[in-house]
């Protein structure tokens, strides 16, 4: 079972909560970040942070059916951006949002960093997930 909690003493969150309680006995997954590149391993969406959000869901959408779980079982994610500007960062929220990632809504950080792993990379997300009953490992 997955509790979602804004609490009410602190400013509401547009789009997530403030936590996020399993119930013991859930299973749960831990995701590397997700990053725009596509199966031969090429960057996606050079230079353009919505493009490039737009794969990692695609990518974090297959981590997810490969441990039985999907978008709608994420529990906690960072979501990292290389930028100083708050206009990229929401962009690639509203990417988040779009995508059903947010549906629940889930526990987020939003982050402006200075560099990722990749040559170009701009966007990566981390994610914890509950795998459901019967979701395949």
């Amino acid at each position: 079972m997955i509790q979602r909690v804004t609490v009410p003493g602190l400013f509401p969150p547009p789009v997530y909560s403030h936590a996020t309680v399993v119930e013991a006995g859930t299973r749960l997954a831990f995701l590397a970040g997700s990053v725009p590149l596509d199966a031969e391993g090429k960057l996606v969406g050079a230079g353009d942070p919505a493009r490039q959000a737009e794969q990692v869901i695609a990518n974090l959408t297959e981590q997810l059916r490969a441990v039985g779980s999907g978008l709608e079982h994420v529990l906690s994610t960072d979501v990292y951006v290389v930028s100083t500007e708050t206009a990229a960062l929401s962009a690639v929220w509203d990417v988040v949002e779009a995508s059903g990632l947010s549906a629940g809504p889930h526990s987020s950080t939003l982050l402006g960093v200075s560099c990722l792993g990749y040559p170009g990379q701009l966007v990566e997300i981390t994610a914890t997930a509950a795998v459901p009953d019967g979701g395949r490992p």
